[in-house]
């Protein structure tokens, strides 16, 4: 955990420069914790309508503050998919599809073996680590495989500059642009896969990928179920450019934080998980009971959950992964059995870690397509639309 706090924390001072130059970023602590806590408490609406107003404005900020307003046509490529594997109740397979002309995400796609559809639908992001092989590590592939086996089809997909997707560095400019978009576009993927219910929808990650999974939730009312992880802060608004990198909270005399963009998810079921060890230690007394009034609104306070784990650090562990497992099995109708012992205890024995060149989807047999924008200032040209 001292690692990834400390790579985040390279990450805030890499843009300080930058967002001296640009006052209306948000980056890292913008608040102190009192702050972030009296913003809350001036931002509790009365009503419904009101709340729906300030969402509005909101989502509004997040989309012209990202250049979100208009996305791209859809490029007319087919996704690459190679190297299915069968184990032990899941197949995992190497995807690769066009976000944008030039640019490919990457990333695994897992799925139920010997079980019935439609199946639930989860996308799973991941956050800032030192490894830049994140998609590859571990504790994604266990979560990955566990969804799967409890009977959802997964994507787990790369942020920039990680794992397979080199085609630039992770920290160019507009790096929250292209994350968003292809979040939105890892989420066009996952719905077109046969015998999909659309109406079980989930995402997932943690840290950075919790930042991606709240963004992707207020933008998309296709996600139908929401966790993010060690993320959700009220003075905490993400440390990294592609999180906090384009003025998506704050405009003029407009401001917002992580909590009220989280908070787009009400009506709709959402689980955020905290430590005591990072910037969500103040979940249960300050955002999760805010969250809760917003719920209230729509008579849905029950749908919005906090676990939070005093003594933990700022990771997806396993007890972080059972909570999680909990949570959508509930709302998603999954087979919570295949992933827990008979004591409710996690059970991922099951699952087989693969190799990264198992995993990876550009290799000699199978190479990146030539049309692919390589270097940052490439893939930035692929952002001005």
């Amino acid at each position: 955990m001292k690692r990834i706090l400390l790579l985040i924390t390279a990450c805030i001072f890499s843009q300080l420069s930058f967002s001296q130059s640009a006052p209306e970023l948000c980056q890292g602590a913008y608040f102190t914790e009192p702050q972030g806590k009296e913003f809350l408490a001036k931002h509790v609406p009365t009503s419904k309508k009101e709340w729906e107003a300030r969402a509005e404005q909101i989502r509004n900020r997040i989309l012209e503050g990202g250049e979100l307003k208009k996305l791209p046509a859809r490029p007319a490529s087919k996704p690459i998919v190679h190297s299915r594997r069968e184990m032990n109740g899941y197949t995992v397979e190497n995807v690769a599809f066009e976000t944008v002309e030039g640019y490919y995400l990457t990333g695994n796609i897992y799925r139920p073996l010997n079980q019935k559809g439609p199946f639930a639908a989860i996308l799973c992001t991941h956050g800032h680590i030192e490894n830049s092989d994140a998609r590859y590590l571990e504790y994604v592939q266990l979560r990955c495989a566990s969804l799967a086996r409890m009977g959802a089809v997964v994507f787990a997909y790369d942020m920039l500059g990680y794992s397979d997707a080199q085609q630039s560095q992770h920290k160019i400019l507009k790096a929250f642009k292209l994350q968003v978009l292809n979040s939105i576009r890892a989420l066009d993927f996952l719905l077109a896969q046969p015998d999909i219910d659309k109406n079980r929808v989930g995402v997932t990650g943690e840290s950075g990928g919790g930042t991606q999974t709240f963004m992707l939730t207020a933008l998309d009312p296709r996600i139908k179920v929401s966790v993010p992880v060690v993320m959700v802060s009220a003075h905490f608004f993400g440390g990294c450019v592609c999180e906090s990198g384009m003025p998506v909270h704050k405009k003029g005399d407009f401001q917002t934080n992580n909590v009220e963009i989280a908070a787009l998810a009400a009506p709709r079921p959402m689980l955020i998980v905290s430590d005591g060890a990072d910037w969500t230690k103040n979940n249960p007394n300050v955002e999760y009971p805010h969250l809760q009034k917003i719920y209230a609104l729509y008579g849905k306070e029950n749908l919005v959950e906090n676990v939070h784990l005093p003594t933990e650090k700022h990771d997806y562990g396993p007890s972080k992964r059972i909570a999680a497992y909990t949570f959508l099995a509930k709302h998603l109708k999954l087979d919570l059995s295949k992933a827990t012992k008979a004591d409710g205890s996690i059970d991922e024995s099951f699952a087989k870690v693969l190799d990264r060149k198992e995993l990876a989807v550009f290799n000699a047999e199978h190479p990146r397509p030539v049309n692919a924008a390589v270097g940052d200032d490439a893939v930035s040209a692929l952002l001005n639309w």
